[in-house]
């Protein structure tokens, strides 16, 4: 019989920020999923739960001094699909895709610029000070965009792609909350 006796809770406190990315990365993917499936809708719940655990999966690692190269990794994989490329794409399905090649660059830049930002910052020593906007936040702002679309012309939509893309890979700093 299963007895939790066994259970190296060590172990588990070490994974746990992982687990938490790792569900993260799920939210990410099921709102990509929902989106072709146009479901969009349904996808901003999604975008947003990701963010709320992209919010735990740092705090759990330092609480329990696990921190790690590897969790830094997995965070910024995960962050990519989450806020890159599930905001990017939600944007361009719901609105951009009337412009067809300006969408696609725009969805492209905006996903690139994410990537840069990701990469600068996990090869960077972080001293609490972000330079440029986090991912999460610019994919945030981009996803709450959402319901501007019935007012908002698709030109705009695109200047705003271009302007998070801009403020992601930007030097202006920008303090840890």
């Amino acid at each position: 019989m299963f007895s939790f006796r066994y259970i190296d809770y060590t172990k588990v406190k070490a994974q746990l920020a992982n687990a938490i990315t790792l569900v993260n990365l799920s939210f990410g993917v099921i709102a990509i999923i929902l989106i072709s499936r146009d479901l969009s809708h349904m996808s901003l719940v999604f975008i947003f739960l990701a963010a709320l655990f992209d919010r735990f999966d740092g705090m759990t690692a330092r609480h329990f001094h696990t921190e790690s190269a590897f969790g830094k990794e997995l965070d910024s994989l995960s962050d990519i699909i989450s806020f890159g490329i599930a905001p990017a794409v939600l944007i361009y399905h719901t609105a951009l895709s009337e412009m067809l090649w300006v969408g696609i660059a725009a969805t492209i830049i905006y996903i690139a610029c994410g990537a840069v930002r990701l990469a600068r910052y996990n090869v960077e020593e972080f001293d609490g000070v972000f330079r440029g906007v986090p991912i999460t936040a610019a994919g945030v702002v981009l996803t709450a965009l959402y319901f501007a679309i019935p007012y908002v012309a698709a030109p705009y939509l695109v200047i705003a792609m271009l302007i998070l893309s801009w403020a992601m890979v930007s030097n202006f700093k920008i303090s840890k909350v």
